[in-house]
């Protein structure tokens, strides 16, 4: 072999080299710009998560404030109808207790109108006349009993909108 024909096989392996290392070169640039395209989506994403995990916790909190809300004005309400039933039952103790006294009342006053009408001449015509004032005076304070006592009773349809209004 003569020099000549070692030139000419060298160029050519040294060409067939360059030509690898340039399509070599080619590819390492497309995958750096991948790498750094996919190190760039890998950023987004977590910020992505990041924020996210924000949400989850803003939203975890919100919920743990809503059901502390929740819970406090059940309490509350609960503490109105606790209070209610007790007045409701202050009421009719006191409602029992005053009807007691009414008839110890009634029974004095009886006595003294039987008196009465043993003094006066036109007895009997006073008689009627004060036990038709005393039945309007027992029926109107019955009338104001019985509105008490449907003041104090629950308002059902009422809680139900307040319940469903903390749902919403």
């Amino acid at each position: 072999m003569t020099n000549a024909e070692t030139i000419s096989k060298l160029n050519n392996a040294l060409n067939t080299l360059i030509k690898a290392y340039e399509e070599l070169e080619l590819k390492n640039t497309k995958l750096e710009t991948k790498i750094t395209e996919l190190e760039d989506e890998i950023l987004d994403l977590e910020t992505v998560k990041e924020d996210l995990e924000l949400n989850v916790n803003d939203f975890k909190t919100n919920t743990e404030e809503d059901n502390s809300n929740i819970s406090s004005m059940l309490g509350k309400i609960e503490g109105l109808l606790n209070k209610k039933v007790s007045n409701n039952d202050i009421t009719n103790d006191s409602s029992s207790t005053s009807e007691e006294k009414k008839t110890v009342e009634d029974s004095d006053k009886e006595e003294s109108k039987e008196e009465k009408k043993e003094d006066e001449p036109l007895g009997g015509l006073y008689n009627s006349n004060n036990k038709t004032s005393q039945n309007d005076v027992s029926s109107n304070k019955e009338e104001k009993n019985e509105e008490k006592q449907e003041d104090n009773k629950i308002d059902l349809n009422r809680m139900a909108s307040l319940l469903n209004g903390f749902n919403n």
